[in-house]
């Protein structure tokens, strides 16, 4: 026997589900500092940048012999399943000796100060707190050496670049990891490793936001200039 709901009960449950649908792994437009439940520390692949129509207008980090290959896109602190992001309560703008002091390894002043107000003002922690823990997250990591200024292109496969990074960190599993390129399935430029860690600064396993990740048979990385 076939039961018959009435159209507006119909018509709510769909709603509901299309609700549910959009509230996953989105970012909340608000969140409380320091309520959080994993960080990210999402590296870039510089030259993937430079080699776009805005990198090669970038003079600081992209100008010929800068040599930058991973540098810090940002620290990022996560729920299970989205992300807080713009909190409220946050200190004033940043020292500029603290911006200049993270150059080295984020080489965009407008970098580091986007990444504090998106980011850094939901960690709880104060804004030479926060660059000092991704100074030291990055510190803690080991680039393969394939990866270390090559001046030519390298192609690997996503489970190759994994296995590169775990091979080469100490504790550092494959579902602690997520490569991310963009939507194209067969060859597409390497955009960002997303590297997963608790709180307490130790890495771990990544939650929902990252399970969607770099599905290319092939990752590209142009060569450092």
């Amino acid at each position: 026997m076939r039961i018959m709901l009435p159209l507006a009960s119909v018509r709510a449950g769909i709603f509901a589900l299309l609700l549910l649908s959009s509230t996953e792994a989105h970012p909340s437009e608000h969140g409380a500092a320091g309520e959080f439940d994993y960080y990210v520390l999402s590296l870039s692949w510089s030259p993937t940048y430079c080699s776009s129509k805005s990198g090669r207008s970038d003079r600081l980090q992209c100008g010929f012999g800068r040599g930058y290959d991973f540098i810090v896109h940002g620290l990022w602190p996560q729920y299970h399943s989205g992300w807080p992001q713009y909190c409220a309560g946050a200190d004033g703008p940043l020292p500029e000796l603290l911006v200049t002091g993270m150059l080295d390894i984020m080489p965009s002043p407008k970098l580091v100060r986007h990444q504090w107000e998106k980011h850094g003002t939901c960690t709880g922690l104060s804004s030479d707190e926060y660059f000092a823990l991704t100074r030291r997250l990055y510190d803690g990591l080991r680039i393969p050496a394939r990866y270390i200024d090559p001046g030519r292109n390298i192609e690997v496969s996503v489970n190759r670049i994994v296995a590169d990074f775990a091979g080469t960190n100490r504790g550092l599993g494959r579902d602690m990891m997520s490569v991310q390129c963009g939507n194209r399935r067969d060859r597409a430029p390497l955009a960002e490793l997303r590297i997963c860690f608790s709180r307490d600064g130790r890495l771990t396993t990544c939650g929902a936001n990252e399970q969607r990740q770099c599905r290319a048979e092939q990752l590209v990385l142009p060569p450092v200039r």
